[in-house]
């Protein structure tokens, strides 16, 4: 945990990168979400079947191979 808060929060935090690290009201919104436990291993992150949400300023892009495309809700 300790390190996908590194690489997402601090990370954010250390660049002083405004309105992004966290997911909150009136954030950008980069996202993945996975059907799995990254906290067992991040090796569910090279399955595509396994990505189950990628996003990027709020939409999700279109032909990602087994993701829905979901729109943000502003």
């Amino acid at each position: 945990m300790q390190a996908i808060v590194a690489v997402t929060k601090t990370a954010a935090e250390c660049g002083r990168f405004a309105n992004t690290g966290t997911i909150e009201p009136g954030k950008r919104a980069d996202i993945l979400a996975v059907d799995g436990d990254l906290l067992s291993g991040i090796a569910v992150l090279q399955h595509a079947p396994k990505l189950k949400l990628i996003m990027k300023d709020g939409a999700a892009p279109k032909n990602v191979p087994g993701v829905t495309a979901q729109t943000s809700r502003e």
